[in-house]
């Protein structure tokens, strides 16, 4: 790695964290200060307080300044995400103050602005990369205290009698404990639970919160007990009504260390710091780290040094990119156990994206018709059954709508009806209801009988907040069941108005549709007209989950053809199986190897690799372009559970093969 070149640094918000990265600034080798966003450039004392630096007046000035090179936010913890990503976007590098945001979901849609811009962006943990961080991970990789196997770490205070508007008071702005130092302890239990074991880090298997809940509706003490693999606990505590003793206490097999006021390092201005060994049996002994520089220092030039290294992200000890989204999807969890959801964070009608920007319906998605539905629906549908609350959902969901998508896969089982609620509250949120094209499903196993679906619709639609589906499949077949009565219950909620489109089956065979069709032409009925069954270039060579229809071969294509029915396909890109995890003789993941894993299969991924490699493109988006460009009319279905997932899968759609290229790919 080359000399880093010095960084001219932009501040947005000028508050007290903001003139701890200043100083820090003046102790750093490779940064500067030149200028600072607020929104009010006339406040007394901005010069004196920031000296040098222009003052602009407005965040929105700070994007177009041409002299800056990377911005730290130093924002409350509800400006993070909007204004990281519009510094991405204009092609700013990003420090962000921790939390990096309110959730693992927003940070994902972060780093996803980040990687899109090709910038640097990461959370800004001042202690991270200061020289106690890496004498104390030196300490434990070599064994020091033998096997790691408890941490007890703690970040707390006390507020002298706040008002309900002080930010760590104040729902609105997203304040209490888990948030704004709690993540300091979740952050080192996991960086010293990963040394143990030779990794960066080690996510936990089981996060276990709990809290208490001031009068304004922020934690102001909390809790959370963290398994890590190998036997390790830690215990952890936060609070900002409740002053504690800030001791860092890491126990092994043959002894135990101990560091006051570890956040702080050697000090947030220099100094020293002791690091404590108690070895089992025998005399303490002490190793005193001290320092000149101040502490935010070693955080700036560590963002020099990773651009040098030609990363976009923290080289370690700082918190990489997946550092970051992990330790803050212990912070949701902890907050989730606690029952902890903040103002920002609950339905509210909102035209407004993460961003700050207006939402808008696009164009990147082509449109299309189907037979027995008025409304025009986008060529690929989404899915999102893995995201527990609104917050979440509602950035893929926007994101998904920008690039002009209008069709939501739902399903009564789906998380116990949270994936209808969500998408319920998303809509009344942005008034969409009659633009969305919502699919429903219901009857599934072992509640698979006719009489089942009116009762499951009538609560799906309450979910909903809708009178009506748009599109309804009855989720799996009871052969055992007369078809007649089936279609006489589908029938009926159409006549209802309860389903204004077409209805179908969801994994039915193409002789159970043909009797259904049979049925209600013969006695007055609407006949179903669309199918949802698996369909992908690789075969399902045996089901996912049981009673699971495949439809990829050439006799349903032609059935499909014939009848003029469209499949809303399941596991369009066979989960997986086109990327590279998916090798010969790669049995790790079982369910994909049962599922997909074929002689035939492998010769059809080989071909995607192959027209991948042409086209300057991935198998996986060749899987999907293969699925949206085959004549028998398939609308495929895509489950992102990232931003980034959601792109790959557009940049599938901007994929236009020809039908040699389907037909080759096919074999």
């Amino acid at each position: 790695m080359g000399k880093p070149a010095s960084l001219n640094w932009g501040i947005i918000g000028p508050g007290g964290i903001a003139r701890k990265f200043r100083d820090g600034l003046k102790d750093a080798q490779y940064g500067k200060l030149v200028a600072i966003a607020t929104r009010d450039a006339a406040r007394a004392g901005l010069a004196e307080d920031f000296p040098g630096a222009r003052i602009h007046q407005g965040y929105e000035a700070m994007l177009t300044d041409s002299e800056v090179d990377a911005v730290y936010i130093a924002l409350p913890h509800t400006g993070h995400a909007e204004w990281a990503i519009r510094c991405a976007e204009a092609g700013k590098h990003v420090l962000c103050e921790k939390p990096m945001s309110l959730t693992a979901y927003q940070a994902d849609a972060m780093f996803a602005a980040a990687e899109k811009a090709g910038t640097f962006m990461a959370e800004a943990f001042m202690y991270r990369l200061a020289p106690t961080t890496k004498k104390l991970c030196d300490l434990i990789a070599a064994g020091e205290i033998g096997q790691v196997r408890m941490i007890r770490s703690n970040f707390g205070f006390a507020l002298n009698d706040p008002p309900a508007t002080h930010r760590l008071r104040a729902s609105d702005l997203a304040g209490g404990g888990i948030l704004d130092v709690g993540c300091y302890p979740a952050s080192l239990s996991r960086l010293i639970a990963g040394v143990a074991q030779g990794q960066p880090f080690a996510e936990p298997l089981k996060v276990q919160g709990a809290g208490t809940i001031g009068p304004t509706g922020v934690d102001d003490w909390a809790s959370a007990l963290l398994t890590f693999p190998g036997g390790i606990i830690a215990e952890i505590s936060c609070s900002v009504m409740l002053q504690q003793d800030n001791v860092l206490q890491i126990m092994g097999s043959t002894g135990r260390i101990e560091l006051d006021n570890f956040w702080f390092g050697s000090g947030m201005y220099g100094g020293t710091n002791t690091i404590r060994i108690y070895p089992d049996g025998g005399e303490m002994r002490e190793i005193a780290i001290s320092e000149s520089r101040q502490l935010w220092s070693f955080e700036a030039d560590g963002v020099a040094e990773a651009i040098a290294a030609g990363k976009r992200e923290f080289l370690w000890p700082g918190m990489s990119q997946a550092d970051t989204l992990g330790n803050l999807r212990v912070l949701d969890k902890w907050r989730r156990d606690i029952g902890l959801q903040f103002a920002p964070e609950l339905p509210a009608p909102s035209l407004r994206t993460l961003d700050g920007t207006d939402l808008t319906f696009g164009s990147r998605i082509p449109g299309r018709k189907i037979r027995d539905l008025s409304k025009p629906l986008s060529s690929v549908a989404i899915g999102f059954e893995d995201f527990p609350d609104f917050a979440s959902v509602s950035i893929l969901l926007d994101a998904y709508y920008q690039a002009g998508g209008n069709v939501f896969d739902t399903g009564f089982i789906y998380q116990g009806g949270v994936t209808e609620t969500v998408l319920g509250q998303w809509l009344a949120s942005r008034g969409l209801r009659d633009r969305a094209v919502i699919i429903g499903k219901g009857a599934h196993s072992p509640l698979c009988y006719p009489d089942v679906i009116a009762k499951q619709l009538a609560i799906t639609l309450d979910r909903l907040q809708s009178d009506h589906v748009d599109i309804y499949f009855m989720h799996r077949d009871n052969p055992d069941v007369p078809v007649g009565e089936f279609v006489d219950a589908m029938d009926a909620q159409v006549r209802a108005g309860h389903i204004r489109g077409p209805f179908g089956g969801s994994n039915w065979s193409r002789e159970r549709m043909d009797a259904a069709i049979a049925y209600a032409k013969a006695n007055g009925k609407v006949a179903p007209s669309v199918l949802s069954n698996n369909f992908s270039l690789a075969d399902m060579v045996a089901p996912v989950w049981a009673g699971c229809v495949a439809a990829s071969d050439a006799a349903w294509t032609d059935w499909m053809q014939s009848r003029g029915i469209t499949n809303f396909a399941w596991s369009s890109q066979a989960r997986g199986f086109f990327t590279p995890r998916a090798g010969r003789g790669q049995l790790a993941d079982s369910e994909l190897a049962r599922s997909w894993y074929s002689e035939t299969n492998f010769q059809r991924r080989d071909r995607a690799v192959e027209l991948a490699a042409k086209l300057g493109t991935t198998p996986i988006r060749v899987a999907l372009a293969y699925v949206l460009a085959h004549q028998a009319g398939i609308l495929p279905l895509i489950g992102p559970r990232r931003l980034v997932e959601l792109e790959d899968s557009l940049m599938a759609v901007d994929l236009k093969l020809t039908q040699d290229q389907v037909a080759w790919l096919r074999g």
